[in-house]
């Protein structure tokens, strides 16, 4: 069991959630897939829950109001040492700031914002709650990465918002940036062009750890979700891309090596 890094460096990955519209029945399915426990979140976030493993936090789930129809994501938060600032390079690098930034009491202050492409990403400021606090279990979130339509203009925005090294993979035929802080990859941009999906636009990918990806993949399936590309093996592990039961995407992987 690894522990996570306790205060993120600013532009990583520190946090998942999810907003849905029926909280009971979401909490049913990833407690059941991943063996996730919950706990209530900070009640200036509405309905929230924290999902717990071992007793660590690794991701929050909330409940829409009824009357808001957005899209049932998967959101990847992307840590700051100041929500404000970062809005501001946001607004000014292209991109767009669709909530706050706000308090959610002690634990923070967040923003939802999204990349000139409309991809749409989280930013927390940590107060008490410093983010995923377990890394590399199964059911825990591994890796987060922005598939899009080509990686070029907006691997721009997020070095000059994040201060991220972009690098790219040298590929004819693959356009694939890794995203680095000080020297260590912590997220990816994967350009896909005609490849994505025509109902979802350009998104932040959460991927999921998971002891056997054949197995969990069969599992949403009985739970009542969807298998939209069945496990295949890759460089990084053995992956599968699912849905929940109100359609949030997100990637299980069976790390290589594990």
């Amino acid at each position: 069991m690894t522990e996570a890094a306790a205060r993120r460096a600013p532009g990583a990955p520190c946090w998942v959630s999810l907003m849905v519209h029926a909280l009971g029945a979401t909490e049913d399915f990833y407690g059941r897939l991943f063996g996730w426990e919950f706990r209530p979140g900070p009640e200036e976030l509405g309905p929230y829950v924290r999902a717990l493993l071992h007793g660590r936090e690794v991701a929050g789930i909330g409940q829409l109001p009824p009357d808001r129809h957005l899209p049932i994501a998967w959101t990847t938060y992307l840590a700051s040492e100041d929500a404000d600032a970062t809005a501001e390079s946001i607004r000014c690098c292209g991109g767009t700031v669709a909530v706050g930034p706000l308090e959610a009491g002690r634990a923070g202050r967040l923003a939802i914002a999204s990349d000139p492409s409309g991809a749409v990403f989280g930013v927390w400021q940590a107060g008490e709650h410093l983010g995923t606090a377990l890394a590399g279990d199964p059911g825990t979130p591994v890796w987060n990465e922005l598939v899009t339509r080509e990686t070029a203009s907006v691997a721009k925005f997020y070095q000059a918002v994040f201060g991220f090294e972009a690098e790219a993979v040298v590929s004819a035929d693959f356009d694939y940036q890794t995203l680095s802080l000080r020297g260590r990859p912590v997220a990816a941009l994967h350009g896909v062009g005609h490849g994505l999906p025509r109902d979802r636009g350009p998104h932040w990918m959460t991927y999921f750890e998971v002891a056997d990806t054949d197995e969990a993949a069969a599992h949403v399936v009985e739970l009542g979700g969807h298998v939209l590309q069945p496990p295949r093996e890759t460089s990084d592990g053995r992956l599968a891309t699912v849905a929940d039961p109100e359609g949030a995407v997100f990637t299980i992987q069976r790390s290589a090596g594990h």
